[in-house]
């Protein structure tokens, strides 16, 4: 399976009412996919990223800093600084950072509708 059918599958199972959606266990898969990255597409470790920062707090730094830095420059680059600035200032918008909504219903709409690419074509 690749990491954008891994993306599609997660977003299916989670959807996005993130108040259902279980912190613990996207810390756990994110965990896990940092120890074991899958090459190809870096979606799916976004994505986990993602969902932790809509539901995470300033605690959640090290983790997500930890997934920007530590795989390689791709996959550093897929995940947003912004996320990791926002949770460090509490959600406030500010000259360089939009407000903390703001960036949830970007990554929101950037993935409601996501579909993986067939394979092959990636």
């Amino acid at each position: 399976m690749t990491n954008e059918q891994r993306t599609e599958q997660i977003i299916k199972k989670y959807g996005f009412n993130l108040i259902n959606i279980s912190k613990e266990e996207i810390i756990v898969l994110l965990q896990k996919e940092i120890a074991d990255y899958q090459p190809g597409s870096s979606e799916y470790l976004r994505v986990l990223c993602g969902y932790l920062y809509c539901m995470g707090d300033i605690s959640d730094v090290p983790l997500l800093e930890k997934a920007k830095y530590s795989i390689n420059m791709d996959v550093g680059c897929m995940i947003d600084s912004e996320w990791i600035d926002s949770l460090k200032n509490g959600g406030i918008s500010s000259q360089y950072i939009r407000s903390r909504q703001e960036i949830i219903d970007d990554f929101v709409l950037y993935y409601k509708d996501f579909q993986a690419e067939e394979e092959g074509l990636e």
